[in-house]
């Protein structure tokens, strides 16, 4: 039996984390994205992968992460509860002996090319034909701070001898220098056997150098907005060990770092204005591995497109509208309704581009453009740099429109439930539907505080005008006098099984975290299926 994690799913360390920094409620709320299984899409995208990141402790209890490879289809999904490598880990690996002899493990699967990853943790032990985890978490995770690369495999050799130090040398600094990547390593192993107990393995992304290196002994590395789970930082409040590895991506070569680290909660004069907090690395060893995975990687600026701003319209008090046409007068790539779209600008004091991914909500398929609009949030730097800093005539770079997000199936009557900005996709899958099959039965339903902050209400009201199979309902949760709503409060599951639509009906969910949790554990404890209700989030970061 697979279940989703009701009761807190976070130890000590996390909700630590989550009081520092002021997400107390996350516990509430956060076991409705926290599984003890892969859902069906998870296992297709995991045995779908070329290498898996993998956390853990050595036989000396020290922190380290790796990076496992395979021939294609080396992972396999036996079941929704874990997962079998057909592949071997040598000797130089510093994980080689534990994972021998079998031992708890963080993992991330990630696809550089599309920016998906999704992450969970559980106990790797040896098999006949190579390993096999037993899962006991899993998370979702967004695509922010990802960089796109392509991989190629190239013809295994020898293991080639790996190369132990206490420090770092000259050429390994030189690695984390001009590394855009890295993965993290964390974990603890005291009080009870509970899901929560053991290792997670993450990904960090940056600008080349986002990674400080004070000297040979230290390193310095930025934490960024992002889910509030605090998975990684809550372990080192706990067991400070910790694991790096760093990917030469032209070489194949891993260079592997352990050490203890502290969490400064306010940095003074960071080296990145963006970091929220900063995880200070003391490294006890390091383990470089020349050529270490049969895979090369290549990243894919060259399908950059570089945007031209035609039109900007507010649409909120803190909502507005960006309509990007291409500079050249080339017809864009079409996307998918659902799908986001990956930016990066140049702000004046930052290092490097900064990337986000915004929900397109114009029209797919029109290749003459694309409209994002986007929420100003007050610690947004890239919101708040679009907002006061980007005017019609200003240019951005953006990759292929990207995200799995989108309409599931063809005909089945579809509920589109949004808060604040989450209206976004919504309005693009309102827009495909309509064009597609007019008859499909579709629920529009969107939350906001009030008149005023209901962003695009317009562009809807359009679109179900002439279409009679489609429904809105409308929720203000702080209405003013002369606002024009459905109902008072916000929505809930139960106000979405109200509407009747169906054990056929698939529900598409966008907005912040908590809502899109409390809605899914309703939904589901009112009949229908997990496989019917989909989700996107979104989050300060962005």
């Amino acid at each position: 039996m697979v279940e989703i994690i009701s009761e807190n799913p976070f130890h000590a360390g996390e909700i630590e984390a989550q009081s520092r920094a002021g997400v107390e409620d996350v516990a509430q709320w956060a076991g409705g994205f926290i599984r003890d299984h892969l859902p069906e899409q998870h296992r297709a995208f995991h045995t779908s992968l070329p290498f898996l990141v993998m956390a853990g402790a050595d036989t000396e209890g020290r922190t380290w992460v790796t990076l496992v490879d395979g021939e294609d289809g080396f992972i396999q999904s036996p079941d929704a509860k874990s997962l079998t490598l057909a592949t071997d880990v040598d000797d130089g690996d510093p994980l080689a002996a534990a994972l021998e002899a079998g031992t708890d493990i963080g993992v991330i699967g990630i696809e550089l090319a599309t920016r998906r990853r999704n992450r969970f943790s559980g106990r790797a032990r040896k098999s006949e034909s190579g390993y096999k985890i037993d899962i006991s978490q899993t998370f979702g995770n967004c695509p922010q701070y990802i960089h796109e690369r392509a991989w190629t495999r190239v013809e295994r050799g020898a293991p080639e001898l790996a190369i132990a130090g206490t420090t770092l040398t000259p050429s390994q600094i030189a690695l984390v220098q001009s590394a855009d990547t890295m993965f993290i390593g964390s974990g603890h192993q005291s009080g009870d056997d509970v899901p929560s107990r053991g290792y997670d393995a993450s990904h960090r992304g940056g600008a080349p150098g986002f990674v400080r290196v004070s000297d040979s002994g230290h390193l310095h590395i930025p934490d960024y907005a992002g889910n509030n789970f605090f998975n990684t930082i809550g372990n080192l409040l706990i067991d400070p060990r910790i694991g790096l590895v760093f990917v030469d991506f032209e070489t194949g070569t891993l260079l592997h770092v352990t050490g203890r680290a502290t969490v400064d909660w306010e940095p003074q004069n960071s080296h990145d204005f963006d970091a929220w907090r900063m995880i200070n690395v003391e490294i006890d060893a390091v383990v470089e591995r020349p050529g270490a995975v049969a895979l090369r990687w290549t990243k894919q600026d060259h399908l950059l497109h570089r945007l031209r701003v035609k039109k900007r319209v507010a649409e909120s008090n803190d909502i507005t509208s960006f309509y990007l046409s291409s500079a050249d007068g080339q017809r864009l790539p079409p996307f998918e309704a659902g799908q986001h779209l990956p930016i990066e600008v140049q702000i004046p004091g930052q290092v490097g581009v900064s990337k986000r991914s915004y929900s397109l909500s114009g029209e797919p398929g029109a290749g003459d453009g694309y409209r994002l609009s986007i929420k100003r949030e007050d610690k947004g730097l890239v919101s708040r740099f679009f907002h006061d800093q980007i005017r019609e005539g200003s240019f951005i770079q953006a990759s292929q429109p990207a995200g799995d997000f989108v309409i599931p199936c063809g005909k089945c009557p579809l509920v589109l439930v949004s808060a604040g900005v989450g209206v976004t996709p919504m309005i693009a899958m309102l827009h495909a539907a309509k064009a597609a099959n007019g008859s499909r039965p579709v629920w529009f339903v969107h939350g906001s505080r009030n008149g005023k902050e209901h962003a695009l209400r317009e562009d809807v009201d359009a679109l179900l005008a002439d279409y009679p199979a489609a429904q809105q309902q409308v929720f203000y949760s702080r209405p003013e006098d002369g606002d024009s709503f459905d109902k008072r409060g916000r929505i809930t599951g139960r106000s979405l099984l109200e509407l009747g639509v169906g054990s056929d009906a698939h529900y598409m969910l966008c907005g912040p975290a908590r809502f899109l949790s409390e809605i899914k554990r309703d939904l589901e404890a009112g009949g229908v299926p997990a496989s019917n209700i989909h989700f996107e989030t979104f989050g300060p970061s962005v």
